[in-house]
């Protein structure tokens, strides 16, 4: 009689080890990545187009979202309330221009960056911060190149520059990339409004894997092809995916949208979606800068 109860109470705590487990898989399973846009920049409204790609990744692709903007308006270069919420973000996306943000707001993304987690960034976000000569925090005008394997901040050595704001851009897949998921049902061939920014010679940094490369279109000066998106790891062990794209009107680009969809998964390091949910409406303007 005593070696049944003994054999049931072995039998009952396997079950509850066994639904345990079971339980601790579904909840993580269950859980959803968040992903955190850090929004401010002076022309390229990213503070409304970033909200529509956010809204995107929660309707269509089970994903929790936070968008911080700049406060009060995009021009305003010292306060993005609301960065704590990076200290639980999954992916954070950075799509700044020339900020110029407190210490206290530096050292939460500084706290991001040191967990080696994943980061993406936007156009602009090259010349994330404009700190002048001397100052504290000058060390941030090279957000770029530590964050993002891009160049560290506009003109300078880098000769980081574009090729007029009357020009467009033709993009290409990189054909040893054409298998890349993060190139899923992207076209081969599409054009964007953005003008080129020029990243040669020197970046990306060296260990950066070229995915599309772009050609200008009506230059204001001799221009040369110039990669306008990559992966990479930076200089924090953080997987990167930068893109010198994001022209409002570029939004409206399926190519685009798609592109940056399958580089949220990615990043994540979820599978990249093989079916498209479709086009995401996105009609913002663009602003000249100040």
């Amino acid at each position: 009689m005593k070696k049944i109860f003994l054999c049931l109470l072995l039998i009952a705590g396997v079950s509850i080890t066994c639904t345990g487990i079971l339980f601790a898989q579904s909840a993580k399973k269950a859980k959803k990545p968040l992903v955190v846009f850090v929004t401010g920049d002076h022309e390229y409204s990213s503070e409304e187009t970033m909200p529509l790609i956010a809204a995107a990744l929660e309707k269509d692709y089970d994903m929790k979202t936070i968008v911080l903007k700049a406060y009060p308006d995009h021009n305003s270069e010292e306060n993005i309330p609301g960065l704590e919420a990076l200290k639980k973000a999954d992916l954070a996306v950075f799509y700044l221009r020339w900020r110029l943000l407190p210490p206290e707001q530096l050292a939460l993304i500084e706290a991001y960056l040191k967990s080696g987690k994943p980061v993406m960034g936007f156009r602009t976000t090259t010349h994330a911060f404009h700190f002048p000569e001397g100052h504290a925090s000058e060390k941030w005008n090279a957000f770029g190149e530590f964050a993002l394997n891009a160049p560290p901040g506009w003109g300078g050595a880098a000769k980081h520059t574009h090729y007029g704001h009357e020009s467009s851009t033709d993009v290409s897949i990189v054909p040893e990339q054409a298998s890349n998921p993060i190139l899923t049902g992207v076209a081969k061939n599409f054009h964007v409004r953005s003008w080129l920014y020029r990243v040669l010679p020197d970046y990306p940094v060296k260990g950066s894997t070229w995915l599309l490369m772009g050609k200008a279109v009506n230059p204001d000066k001799e221009a040369i092809e110039n990669p306008v998106a990559w992966t990479g790891t930076n200089s924090f062990g953080g997987k990167v995916f930068m893109t010198t794209m994001g022209h409002p009107e570029d939004f409206r680009q399926e190519p685009f949208q798609r592109l940056v969809i399958n580089a949220i998964h990615d990043e994540l390091g979820l599978k990249v979606p093989k079916k498209w949910k479709g086009r995401i409406d996105i009609r913002v303007p663009y602003r000249v800068a100040q």
